[in-house]
């Protein structure tokens, strides 16, 4: 069959609106699992401090005489550690004009940036806490303040910390106690194995911690899922289903939750007890938006974080690294 003479068609005519859904799709993942999951605290200045505490070595020895006159003991003292305080921004700016006409998808052109720009740099924080190698900067005025992120803070050499797998050779582990200022580089690779993870989690048991969540990247949480002492796969005849992804691993010490996390370095596994790591915001800094005055026929505002991390004790956490990653 053929179009009848003269009919007009869609491919012919003037004036047909436009079909764009009022619906804007994104792909791109805003999780953030370890910002999320950790505490929150205050900032007062940009060398944020805090103490942690150690309890004296346990005896076997300690039998008293009955009516003995005592002693003090050898008091423990607490230790002061810092992190630098980092600012994160992002700048949206939009034309008056684009602010003025109709939109498709959304009713104010920059409230709409302005949120886009606030998950960008929720993702941009979340690198920084968790993958940063640069250690913590305290910056002049002319080089950037810089915190001192997790890999800088989990060390072997830092507080005699054993709960640390590195490769071999050229890998230097973070040495700085109480400032996060170690830098972290990269030794040999090695594949990911479930002797590393129990050695770790042993090493943290040791040091007092009880890690409740394993963290690493797409490929380890595949090559994690195939351990024996994670939960086994299982079948729902009903649905005619299998679940093979694994959510949780029991260990020796305790029931470890298993989360993916986008925007950690494929070659890191962490196993982190939550409540010993905050991130601190300064005061009145935390995911702010600021009207940036106008010069012409645009507007612009500033969206920041000022904020560090706080490691309240990182022995309490284990890291195995130089992973391979695919």
């Amino acid at each position: 069959m053929s179009l009848p003479t003269n009919t007009l068609a869609t491919y012919e005519a003037i004036g047909n609106r436009e079909d764009l859904a009022d619906i804007i799709y994104r792909v791109d993942p805003t999780d953030t699992p370890f910002m999320t999951g950790i505490e929150k605290a205050k900032a007062t200045a940009v060398k944020h401090e805090w103490q942690t505490q150690a309890l004296a070595t346990a005896l076997t020895t300690n039998a008293q005489l009955e009516g003995d006159d005592v002693s003090s003991d050898l008091t423990t003292v607490t230790q002061r550690c810092n992190n630098t305080a980092q600012i994160s921004r992002k700048v949206p700016q939009v034309s008056g004009t684009q602010q003025s006409v109709d939109h498709a998808g959304r009713g104010n052109e920059m409230a709409y940036q302005e949120m886009l720009k606030g998950l960008e740099l929720k993702r941009d924080m979340e690198g920084s806490l968790i993958a940063s190698t640069s250690g913590a900067q305290v910056g002049s005025d002319t080089t950037v303040r810089r915190l001192g992120s997790v890999l800088s803070w989990i060390g072997a050499n830092a507080k005699g910390n054993t709960s640390v797998s590195t490769g071999a050779t050229t890998g230097v582990d973070p040495s700085d106690a109480t400032g996060g200022t170690g830098v972290r580089t990269n030794g040999t690779q090695r594949a990911f194995t479930e002797v590393q993870l129990k050695t770790i989690l042993q090493a943290v048991w040791v040091n007092g911690g009880k890690p409740e969540v394993l963290m690493t990247g797409s490929f380890n949480k595949q090559v994690f899922s195939t351990f024996t002492g994670r939960a086994s796969p299982i079948e729902q005849a009903v649905t005619k289903k299998i679940t093979a992804g694994v959510d949780a691993y029991e260990s020796d010490f305790g029931v470890l939750k298993v989360v993916p996390n986008r925007f950690c370095r494929q070659r890191d596994v962490f196993a982190f007890q939550m409540d010993l790591w905050a991130v601190a915001f300064v005061s009145g800094r935390r995911m702010v938006s600021v009207p940036i005055a106008q010069t012409g026929d645009s507007v612009r505002r500033l969206i920041l974080s000022e904020y560090t991390l706080e490691a309240r004790n990182e022995k309490a956490s284990g890291l195995i690294t130089d992973l391979t990653t695919a």
